[in-house]
């Protein structure tokens, strides 16, 4: 684990020091793209359409209609790479008395601690002397403050929208932060049992705008080791199109099963998704969720298709579809529901599968 913190100390530098050159990056603030709440991670992402909980203000704000008469407080802790990076979620969905808007603020940190500074590793006669090694922490924070409200029927139609203000804070020990801004929409349209909708991430293109403060002595060891030393720049994230449909399948009065596919647009280039062009790539996410008399929950999901290489001898080595599946379930007593998902946080080359588990609470008003 040690050397995986001085691995990842090591590349955390160099993508300082050549951070004033990206203006504009492919996967700017990727710590936003991993999800929240078990559900919907079990349900491999496919939530656009479906989500109705607190977890909305990250999947779709304008689900957060959903809750009603009493606040309702959700949080989720996951970790990657044994331990040594640290993701967490919490949420609080506010409703308004008329029952018809909700207010929500959502926390989203993804850190790594104790990361090894290495900059004095080296002394100036060209020895090494670990006792110069120090430490730092790596952190991504993001705040969404969200807004939801129904708006009147269209042709059967029960609609509501939403929306997100962002506020993104990113540090990198004393080295470096950035603040940044950003905006998301959100709809939802139900009909029977029919679920769709649709989000317009960083609609307005979110920004980071990032600031350093090397000391003397940290330019000087940069310098020598052929270091670029970074200046103010920004950081942009492009829009980012979602949609989704379902389906709500009764198959008797406590059983139904919920489907749910949703297609990812992105606008920046190719990417390795099922559909990538030079103009438009396309990512999908399916998702099932069995549910029994709204207290048992099933769940299952794939996501992430991408091409890669067979195992084998590299001569014999083919391009091949791979996908990222997911398994769930959750169970839901009085007002508390518990959440756990089974699912990769890593990437299919080198799978990290983890246990997620994602707590919530209808906070129930006292009334006298």
């Amino acid at each position: 684990m040690k050397l995986q913190k001085l691995f990842f100390g090591l590349m955390v530098l160099l993508l300082l020091c050549n951070a004033s050159f990206a203006q504009f990056r492919k996967y700017s603030n990727e710590f936003l793209n991993i999800g929240a709440g078990a559900r919907g991670l079990g349900m491999g992402g496919a939530q656009i359409a479906s989500v109705q909980d607190g977890t909305s203000g990250y999947w779709n704000p304008a689900g957060l209609v959903y809750i009603k008469n009493n606040p309702q407080l959700s949080l989720m802790h996951a970790e990657y790479f044994s331990g040594i990076a640290k993701y967490d979620f919490a949420s609080l969905a506010l409703p308004t008395k008329d029952g018809k808007r909700v207010l929500g603020i959502s926390f989203l940190r993804f850190g790594v601690d104790d990361i090894p500074n290495t900059l004095y590793l080296v002394q100036p006669d060209g020895s090494i002397n670990y006792n110069n090694i120090t430490s730092f922490s790596s952190a991504d924070n993001a705040v969404l403050l969200s807004y939801a409200e129904k708006v009147k029927d269209f042709h059967g139609f029960k609609i509501n929208v939403g929306g997100n203000a962002k506020i993104i804070y990113r540090k990198v020990g004393t080295f470096a932060q950035a603040w940044g801004f950003g905006i998301d929409l959100g709809v939802q349209a139900t009909k029977g049992n029919w679920r769709l909708g649709a989000v317009l991430r960083d609609a307005t293109t979110t920004f980071n705008a990032w600031s350093f403060s090397f000391t003397d002595k940290e330019k000087e060891v940069l310098y020598l080791t052929n270091n670029d030393i970074p200046v103010k720049s920004t950081e942009n994230t492009a829009p980012r199109l979602v949609g989704g449909v379902g389906y709500n399948f009764t198959i008797n009065s406590k059983f139904h099963l919920l489907a749910e596919a949703d297609l990812s647009f992105t606008f920046d280039g190719k990417r390795n998704t099922l559909v990538s062009t030079n103009a438009i790539s396309i990512d999908p996410n399916v998702g099932l969720e069995a549910n029994f008399n709204s207290h048992l929950f099933l769940r299952a999901g794939i996501s992430n298709f991408q091409r890669a290489l067979s195992d084998g001898d590299l001569n014999n080595q083919k391009k091949v579809w791979i996908y990222q599946p997911s398994l769930g379930a959750g169970f839901k007593v009085g007002n508390v529901g518990i959440d756990y998902a089974f699912t990769n946080l890593a990437n299919q080359s080198n799978p990290l599968y983890t246990h997620i588990f994602s707590l919530k609470i209808d906070l129930v008003k006292n009334h006298r």
